[in-house]
């Protein structure tokens, strides 16, 4: 059985929810990354900022991405995975939820990161076309 914490990406950051966009995207060059997930005072996942909801849900609409935090662009509810679940539950977590990371947790505490490069080096490529077919077959349709 391969498990998330066997595929993902150690290493993973919060960005406090308090912190503003230009901080993030700092952060997200510095650890050359596309994702961060966003945590709130008691570093409990509330949500994931990615590159392109700071490009597209602020810069795009005119915001000041120095005066816009990473809580205000949090939304719906976080979606995470134990570090013990199995990789089909990764997948399925995945394909259900129509996302391309996965913040793992274990312990209550932030310890990686499940993307779509992750996947490619550590499934089949049958198992990567099934979930990428399921994925963004869904996300298009949209």
């Amino acid at each position: 059985m391969t498990t998330a914490g066997e595929i993902m990406h150690r290493g993973a950051q919060w960005i406090p929810a308090h912190q503003t966009l230009d901080r993030a995207a700092q952060l997200m060059r510095e650890l050359n990354v596309g994702a961060l997930p966003i945590s709130d005072q008691n570093e409990r996942l509330c949500g994931i900022l990615t590159d392109r909801d700071i490009v597209v849900g602020c810069v795009a609409m005119g915001h000041d991405p120095s005066k816009v935090t990473a809580g205000e662009m949090a939304k719906g509810t976080p979606r995470w995975i134990d570090a013990n679940a199995d990789v089909s539950e990764v997948l399925q977590e995945m394909e259900d939820h129509q996302i391309r990371r996965l913040p793992v947790i274990e312990n209550k505490r932030l310890v990686g990161m499940i993307s779509e490069a992750d996947l490619a080096q550590h499934l089949t490529e049958d198992q990567i076309g099934a979930w990428a077919e399921r994925v963004y077959a869904r996300s298009a349709s949209r």
